[in-house]
């Protein structure tokens, strides 16, 4: 072996050295994993995230995937001939709607845990309806009703405890019920806070489409990769955050609030950003602690 072979080997038995500390710190405890957005979009990028979601759970975590699919429930609306509705960024759910949402959704969940199975890891696939996981109200958008879209009033993590304690990697779709049984959508971002609460999670990530946090979107030197609560809410205070991050972010500090220890906004369309995360002294995603 040649010293450059030999220099490529050592390389390789640093990074796992590196590693190490952070294997210790989360061996058997809980990461829940939101996954949506474009990383569902390409089949490279949804072999990393589940790939990465197996080897947490072969290190001896215990990863617990919440997933979404908007875009492939509005593909599947659009194929049928309605026409996607949304207000304040909510989707309007008819009955129709939710049909749909509910075939997709569990099209998906299946197609996921397919991909995990064949990696040799025993997957599940749930939604928020199996074991009462989700309970639901009728969710209003300023005051406005917009069908089956539910706001969640009680999670009942019991199903998931028997999961993960018969070694499963549970892959749950975001649908729930209400006190009289009906089924509706839920925003994946608010099932998967609602989850890792409930479940007092170590870690909740959430993968989206952008790098992470950044204190001026338009200036790359102002990327935050650490902040606290308080700096959070200082944040979210000074105006400077808008779009679709300001309700991510509050999600985030409500999950710190309610127990999850640390929660990390990562863009889910680099190629292995879970293990970057959490493997790593660096991280490469946004993080909040208490």
């Amino acid at each position: 072996m040649n010293d450059k072979d030999m220099k490529m080997l050592q390389d390789k038995a640093s990074v796992l050295i590196e590693a190490l500390p952070y294997i210790r710190e989360f061996n058997r405890k809980i990461i829940v994993i939101k996954y949506g957005g474009s990383a569902m979009s390409d089949d490279t990028i949804k072999e990393s995230v589940i790939k990465d979601a197996t080897l947490l759970k072969l290190v001896g975590f215990k990863p617990v995937i919440v997933h979404g699919g908007g875009k492939e429930i509005s593909r599947w609306i659009e194929k049928v001939g309605m026409k996607p509705r949304f207000v304040n960024g909510l989707r309007v759910t008819d009955e129709d709607t939710m049909e749909i949402a509910e075939m997709v959704l569990n099209r998906v969940n299946k197609e996921l845990v397919t991909m995990i199975e064949s990696l040799g890891i025993k997957g599940c696939g749930i939604s928020g309806k199996d074991g009462g996981l989700l309970r639901v109200r009728k969710k209003l958008s300023d005051g406005e009703d917009i069908g089956f879209v539910g706001d969640i009033t009680g999670v009942d993590t019991t199903i998931i405890e028997h999961l993960l304690e018969d070694d499963f990697l549970p892959v749950i779709a975001p649908i729930g019920m209400d006190d009289n049984y009906m089924t509706y959508n839920i925003n994946a971002d608010d099932a998967a806070c609602a989850i890792a609460k409930a479940l007092k999670a170590e870690k909740l990530a959430f993968l989206t489409d952008i790098k992470g946090i950044y204190r001026d979107i338009n200036d790359p030197s102002s990327f935050i990769s650490r902040m606290n609560i308080t700096e959070a809410r200082s944040l979210l205070e000074s105006g400077y955050i808008g779009g679709g991050m300001l309700p991510k972010l509050n999600s985030c500090i409500d999950a710190v609030v309610g127990g999850v220890r640390n929660v990390t906004i990562l863009d889910g369309r680099v190629l292995h950003c879970l293990l970057l995360e959490i493997f790593t002294d660096e991280g490469v995603g946004s993080a909040i602690y208490k």
